[in-house]
């Protein structure tokens, strides 16, 4: 998707660390114009491939995945980083580690909201190391459910993440792939 190319060109900004601040418009700020536009090129990419739910992982893939939800015509399911009091009964797990954040964490949702039925796609802001879709693909697992793909804003192509989900038969349909970073440069993938 050339548009997310442009934008992050436009006001992406490459931090110390490997990390492309896209603040302004994907995952603090919302440029909500554009997250239809993106919502509506997963809708079109995963059309036929019979989605019945989406599900992404707690905070930052929340807006694009219910974007993605709502265009679909299906729920959105998150992920919560920790079990919390309001999440009772049974529940699926799997621990994933945050690039991002350094550190791991187990993520977990009630088995009310994944089944054997649900035909998921899996939905996120990043795709950098590709833990957070292992994780996510893990309790898809666990429910018995079946993933159909993952949808991603911005794939970080230099971590290997989509690389090595794609070679494990995972449909990846990123909008924008980064190759390269530096301070002062960005390069896509072709």
């Amino acid at each position: 998707m050339k548009a997310m190319e442009k934008k992050i060109l436009e006001e992406g900004k490459v931090l110390p660390g490997g990390i492309l601040k896209v603040g302004s418009f994907l995952n603090q700020q919302i440029d909500t114009a554009f997250l239809a536009e993106m919502a509506g090129e997963f809708a079109r990419l995963y059309k036929d491939a019979g989605v019945n739910k989406v599900l992404t992982i707690e905070s930052s893939g929340i807006a694009i995945a219910a974007a993605v939800a709502l265009e679909m015509g299906v729920p959105m399911v998150f992920a919560k980083k920790h079990k919390s009091s309001n999440v009772d009964g049974a529940v699926y797990t799997a621990v994933v580690h945050s690039y991002t954040h350094g550190t791991d964490y187990t993520i977990v949702v009630s088995s009310d909201y994944l089944g054997e039925k649900d035909r998921v796609l899996l939905v996120d802001d990043f795709l950098a190391n590709g833990k957070a879709l292992i994780g996510l693909t893990e309790l898809v697992r666990q429910a018995g459910g079946t993933v159909v793909g993952a949808a991603i804003a911005i794939e970080k192509g230099f971590q290997g993440g989509g690389d090595a989900l794609r070679a494990e038969g995972v449909r990846v349909e990123s909008l924008a792939i980064v190759d390269s970073m530096t301070d002062d440069a960005i390069t896509f993938r072709a």
